[in-house]
């Protein structure tokens, strides 16, 4: 996902963080699990760090001593959401010799495994896309752009590798566009899954997720896919000489 780039001479607090001693990252890690459940049943902005700290038996110090402040808690708790979800290409063979765009059709026919199998991860990356400030929003696009948690980029040059992708736009380009349109529309099903009352139209609720799936694939597709008969780049520049 795309990050907007910051002008800060120095990076935040809890972006400076120098080796831990065993016992420490033990202490660390059960913070950070505690904080992960508190932050997904309050949401970002009415958690307490106190509150944590009481449920664990520690002083509210002892949190900021470790993560700076509750900024810098909340972003590795987003950090550790974020990384437990499945790569793109983290997908059965079959699938995957299927080509790009079944790989997008199988995760998009899971998204409701994103509610009942990973509830608590997904909540923790909805708060941090959109329920943080804009500084934390910026680190939290700056980890997204050089982790790849998703494994987005790699996702995209198996596509070209298999002539699947348009050869003419940036890697970039594509990697944003996947990353913005699968992230909104995966929210649309969930939302038309926890609350069908909010889509008018009539049918069974798996019948219009199918059809929902197929239009945005087609849309995607030419967006970004090559179409049938397209020569590709090299070839022809190869042409051309």
């Amino acid at each position: 996902m795309p990050g907007i780039a910051s002008n800060r001479v120095a990076p935040p607090l809890y972006q400076r963080q120098s080796k831990l001693r065993p016992r420490s990252e033990a202490k660390r890690a059960r913070i950070v699990e505690a904080a992960t459940q508190h932050f997904a049943e309050h949401g970002y902005h009415a958690a307490r760090v106190g509150d944590i700290a009481s449920g664990l038996g520690i002083a509210k110090g002892s949190i900021f001593q470790h993560f700076g402040s509750k900024d810098g808690l909340f972003f590795e708790v987003y950090k550790r959401a974020v990384r437990s979800f499945a790569q793109y290409l983290d997908v059965p063979p079959d699938v995957r010799g299927q080509g790009f765009f079944e790989v997008l059709r199988y995760w998009l026919a899971r998204t409701e495994h994103l509610v009942h199998e990973d509830w608590i991860p997904y909540r923790i990356s909805l708060l941090g896309n959109y329920g943080t400030d804009l500084v934390l929003k910026r680190e939290i696009n700056r980890f997204l752009i050089s982790e790849d948690p998703y494994g987005t980029v790699a996702f995209v040059r198996y596509g070209l590798d298999r002539r699947e992708l348009r050869e003419d736009l940036d890697i970039e380009l594509m990697v944003s566009i996947i990353d913005w349109m699968v992230e909104r529309f995966q929210d649309a099903l969930l939302t038309a899954e926890l609350d069908p009352g909010l889509f008018r139209r009539q049918g069974e609720l798996a019948e219009r997720k199918e059809a929902r799936i197929q239009q945005f694939l087609a849309i995607l597709q030419r967006a970004i896919g090559t179409q049938p008969g397209a020569v590709p780049t090299k070839q022809r520049k190869k042409a051309s000489n």
